[in-house]
């Protein structure tokens, strides 16, 4: 069930950092990931930042499996599911949602960057890569692609 997020904000930065630390380590250097989700977790940011965002909650019963942001310009900022939670659909179902609600908000498109673990999902959803992307995070070069949705 996908609910709007509501304070929830430790666990949703706790399956941030188990996203990275654990599934995208698969492409991703050491290096990469502590830049990316660096530990310990600072909680207040993480609180501050989804006051901001209001995310998307995907609920498994009582337990949050991921999550996803939609800003107002139609940017998908983040989206991630727990590892343990992995190829279940959460992901596909938690950007079906989010497709739903651009079309009753009329959006013309959605864009995201997507990393190397979200670029099939996001393919298999008919975005298409606009261009390959390095970016610096904390210092440390990382690859991504823009990818785009349109309406």
């Amino acid at each position: 069930m996908i609910q709007d997020y509501n304070g929830q904000y430790a666990a949703v930065a706790d399956i941030f950092c188990q996203a990275i630390h654990r599934t995208a380590s698969e492409h991703y250097t050491p290096e990469q990931i502590n830049a990316w989700a660096p530990l310990p977790v600072d909680y207040q940011r993480w609180r501050v930042r989804l006051e901001q965002k209001r995310p998307f909650l995907y609920f498994d019963g009582e337990n949050i499996c991921g999550f996803i942001e939609l800003e107002s310009d139609g940017h998908i900022d983040c989206h991630y599911v727990h590892p343990d939670y992995n190829r279940m659909g959460i992901g596909s179902a938690l950007l079906r949602h989010v497709l739903q609600i651009a079309a009753g908000r009329e959006l013309p498109k959605l864009f995201v960057e997507a990393s190397h673990v979200a670029k099939g999902l996001y393919l298999k959803h008919g975005f298409d890569v606009i261009r390959s992307n390095n970016v610096l995070v904390r210092g440390v070069s990382m690859q991504n692609w823009v990818m785009e949705w349109l309406s």
